[in-house]
């Protein structure tokens, strides 16, 4: 019989390729790839982990929706308790959380700072050309809300859920796409499988930095221009080290025969409980007041 186990063999041959990064200086880029956390899984025992992950998928989609909804105060209010209920249910340290959302602090400071000064509207203050206008203080206070509780968001999911219960979530919702002969297992294997690259990658790039560094490479100091020809050493082995990893899995699954979706069977089937049912009602309750307060307080 075949079993859902097969694609956990692939993806443990090929994350056992990877070599620990070695001790020595951590610089700043460094730091950053390591308080990166979207995509990794962290391993306790909670409600949201036992969840089956059709409702966490199912969640966090209806939880994006609800952030661009909502466009008051009383609305991401309402989204962060919700969020701040779900991680503590979940187990997962608030430290390590918060951790990773340092790496996007250039991002938001780029949406923030766009909406802040490029915003028409009653101006408040001046600076040389650029104005900073009430309505682009409230639009990049909501915007860098927003960005966070959608990283945060996405992170619960991908912290509470492994890569293969991952895939078979995405591939029993996009079942009914099968009767339009869309290859669902095969997208939901690759989108699963990119999930999994990404904190591959990063300690891969981390352990190439620190062998550059200690060559003498220096990533820090310069203008942007030179910084940015200084990442020429960095990606080249990446991409190598991508393609060879990419290589290695194709070749694991094609050595335990790995032959798609089309009658394949599971070592696990996901079945709906009980608390699975709470969940779905607890996030309709929750889309339902996120619609209310928008439409009472516009």
């Amino acid at each position: 019989m075949e079993e859902q186990s097969e694609e956990a063999d692939s993806l443990a041959i090929w994350a056992g390729c990877r070599v620990g990064a070695g001790s020595g200086p951590v610089g700043n880029e460094e730091n950053m790839l390591r308080e990166i956390t979207l995509g990794q899984y962290y391993q306790t025992d909670s409600v949201i982990h036992r969840m089956d992950p059709r409702v966490k998928l199912v969640t966090t989609v209806c939880y994006i929706i609800s952030l661009f909804i909502v466009d008051n105060i009383a609305g991401y209010v309402i989204a962060g308790v919700f969020l701040a209920l779900v991680i503590r249910l979940s187990r997962v340290p608030v430290k390590y959380m918060i951790r990773g959302m340092k790496s996007i602090v250039f991002l938001l400071i780029i949406a923030a700072g766009f909406n802040l000064f490029l915003t028409p509207g009653e101006t408040i203050a001046t600076f040389w050309k650029l104005k900073i206008t009430r309505e682009g203080i409230r639009l990049a206070l909501f915007m860098a809300i927003r960005l966070v509780f959608l990283l945060m968001g996405s992170s619960v999911m991908t912290l509470t859920t492994t890569p293969n219960n991952l895939t078979d979530g995405m591939e029993k919702l996009l079942g009914p796409l099968k009767h339009l002969k869309v290859p669902v297992h095969e997208i939901a294997m690759m989108m699963s499988i990119a999930l999994r690259f990404i904190p591959i990658l990063l300690e891969e790039t981390d352990k190439i930095m620190k062998a550059q560094i200690a060559r003498g490479a220096d990533f820090e100091s310069g203008n942007l221009i030179k910084k940015a020809k200084s990442l020429v050493p960095l990606l080249v082995p990446l991409f190598i080290s991508a393609f060879r990893r990419a290589n290695d899995l194709a070749m694991a699954m094609e050595a335990r025969c790995y032959r798609g979706g089309e009658h394949r069977t599971k070592m696990k089937p996901l079945i709906y409980k009980k608390r699975d049912g709470i969940a779905y009602g607890v996030v309709l309750i929750y889309l339902v007041l996120c619609v209310a307060v928008g439409k009472i307080l516009l």
